[in-house]
């Protein structure tokens, strides 16, 4: 059966705070689709969600539909004052009112995992006594997953400043980045190469320039984290007392050559470069 629905201003209701959806983070720019769709239908389609607070100076509180309620706000202030905000009453505790705005931001793509993480750490110590397998269960949602969501939430925000956006710090990120930031003496590392993509961040976009990516800033902070190899010995290659090139040996790589443009035929290049790789000392100990 269809249920009954009521009209009310936003500024009739609260916005419950158990919500995984950062509401400050809601822009113009962000919602402009949904602000269209709504002024054109004069009105949400889909009902939002409240539920009664009457010990409260609000009669309703807003459980579902925090992009609805921001998007009529803004068209309430914005020359539409007429439009209302349509919505059905639910007789909801808090661990329900929970679990069933849970199910309905599984389903939106525009809330980040960061977001998600950040109300699963909060939900399992109110109203599941610190016990994420009990609210795995309720959710109906694995206890590795949930782990990883809320393991989120121990990247710090230094860290988290690097992206772009929250929405591109995602789960499988956090799968690389948490074990090294428990490495002694990584984090530091990660904090200092964090603020030099921040900052690279913040010129790309004062530019209209693409941002760099999740996946890329990943490797850069991972990157930051693993030991410098320098390389270790240099020798330059010379022919008839003219330098003609270098060679460089790395602990990891091996030899690096570098031949500069000349004249030479192959056969002097090659003649040049036998004592310089004798020099290098390229054979292991205890072989050649």
């Amino acid at each position: 059966m269809k249920r009954p629905t009521i009209r009310l201003k936003p500024s009739e209701c609260s916005i419950w705070p158990g919500n995984a959806r950062d509401y400050g983070l809601l822009t113009e720019d962000r919602l402009r689709t949904l602000i269209d769709s709504i002024q054109a239908e004069n009105g949400n389609r889909i009902p939002v969600v409240v539920r009664r607070t009457p010990k409260s100076d609000l009669q309703y509180q807003l459980v579902i539909g925090t992009r609805r309620h921001w998007a009529v706000s803004w068209l309430n202030a914005n020359h539409y004052p007429d439009i209302d905000l349509v919505a059905i009453i639910e007789d909801l505790d808090d661990e329900a009112a929970f679990r069933l705005a849970d199910i309905e931001n599984r389903e939106r793509e525009d809330i980040s995992d960061l977001e998600r993480g950040l109300n699963y750490k909060a939900a399992v110590e109110t109203y599941y006594d610190g016990v994420q397998l009990r609210m795995a269960e309720r959710l109906k949602l694995s206890k590795s997953m949930l782990a990883r969501y809320i393991g989120l939430t121990e990247i710090p925000k230094s860290i988290v400043a690097a992206f772009n956006s929250p929405m591109d710090l995602q789960v499988r990120h956090g799968d690389r980045l948490l074990p090294l930031l428990k490495a002694p003496g990584s984090r530091s590392k990660m904090e200092d190469e964090a603020k030099k993509i921040a900052a690279e961040q913040s010129f790309r976009q004062s530019g209209d320039e693409e941002p760099i990516g999740g996946a890329e800033v990943v490797s850069r902070l991972n990157a930051a984290c693993m030991p410098k190899v320098g390389r270790v010995q240099k020798a330059v290659i010379e022919s008839g007392g003219a330098p003609i090139g270098q060679v460089d040996r790395d602990q990891k790589r091996g030899l690096t050559i570098t031949i500069t443009a000349s004249d030479l035929s192959a056969d002097a290049i090659l003649d040049a470069l036998r004592p310089a790789i004798e020099n290098a000392k390229i054979l292991k100990k205890g072989k050649g």
